[in-house]
C-alpha cells in the first residue's frame, strides 16, 4: 500500500506520483531539510512545534497527513511552485548518488502535477 498524489480533474490520463508511505516520508523529510525544518520537531510528527511558527510556502505539503485531511487547493499549489523550482535548481543530482537522483526525479514529477492543478484550477488529491 502507498500514497498517490494526483490532480482532481477526473482525467485518468493525467500525471500522478506515488510512493510507499516510507518513500513519501523520506521525500518529505528531504524537502523539509531544504527548508530548514526538522519534521520530528513539528506537530503531527511527534513534536510540539506549531506549523504557524515555520515560514515556508511548502507548509501545506510538509504538514499534510499522508492520506487524510483536505486536498491542497490550486492557490496552495501555485504558492509552492516557485520554492520547489529553487530547490530543484539547487539540488543537482550527482550521477553517483541514486538517492538524490530519486528525490530530484520525484520533485520534477511533483512540479508537473502541481502546474497541472494550477492550470486546470483543480485540487491536488492525496489518495
Amino acid at each position: 500500500m502507498g500514497l498517490m498524489l494526483f490532480p482532481g480533474d477526473d482525467d485518468v490520463t493525467s500525471p500522478d506520483i506515488s510512493w510507499s508511505y516510507t518513500g513519501f516520508s523520506m521525500f518529505r523529510n528531504w524537502l523539509a531539510q531544504a527548508e530548514g525544518v526538522t519534521l520530528s520537531e513539528m506537530q503531527g510528527f511527534d513534536g510540539d512545534r506549531p506549523w504557524h511558527s515555520v515560514s515556508t510556502t511548502l507548509a501545506p505539503l510538509l504538514s499534510h497527513p499522508d492520506d487524510d485531511g483536505p486536498d491542497l487547493t490550486p492557490a496552495q499549489c501555485a504558492a509552492m511552485l516557485p520554492r520547489l523550482g529553487v530547490i530543484l535548481d539547487q539540488r543537482r543530482p550527482d550521477a553517483d548518488d541514486p538517492v538524490l537522483q530519486r528525490r530530484t526525479d520525484d520533485l520534477r514529477q511533483l512540479i508537473i502535477i502541481l502546474r497541472l492543478c494550477v492550470d486546470k484550477d483543480v485540487e491536488l488529491i492525496f489518495g
